[in-house]
């Protein structure tokens, strides 16, 4: 049985659908709760430069913190660098859920990118 690390809030339906989704193809999950421990700067960067999106990618624009920081306006103005520092400071603005296995990253659930990358 293959390991993903998961990135997630245990509340979210999102995550929720995703990990019975992943569950189901019989991955064996190791979880991290982004709204107690978000992830390092580090860990962050690797995460980004794996999954081949922009830091702006990994940011939950739906989210209340995203909406009250005003991020919309300022995100265009900071450097790939200060997105992540920006992410790291605060789990909950990270898009859910991040799934990794060390060398490909997703960020959120859509059923088709699961399948491809997954599946």
């Amino acid at each position: 049985m293959k390991t993903l690390t998961i990135y997630d809030y245990p509340k979210c339906g999102t995550c929720r659908t995703a990990i019975k989704w992943l569950k189901g193809k019989d991955y064996e999950l190791e979880h991290h709760n982004v709204f107690e421990t978000a992830p390092s700067e580090d860990a962050l960067a690797e995460l980004v430069r794996k999954s081949g999106l922009e830091a702006k990618k990994f940011f939950n624009t739906s989210g209340e913190a995203y909406k009250e920081m005003g991020l919309k306006d300022v995100l265009p103005g900071l450097s790939e660098r200060e997105k992540i520092a920006l992410l790291a400071s605060n789990g909950r603005l990270i898009k859910r859920p991040v799934v990794t296995d060390g060398s490909t990253v997703t960020v959120g659930f859509k059923e088709d990118d699961y399948e491809r990358v997954w599946g």
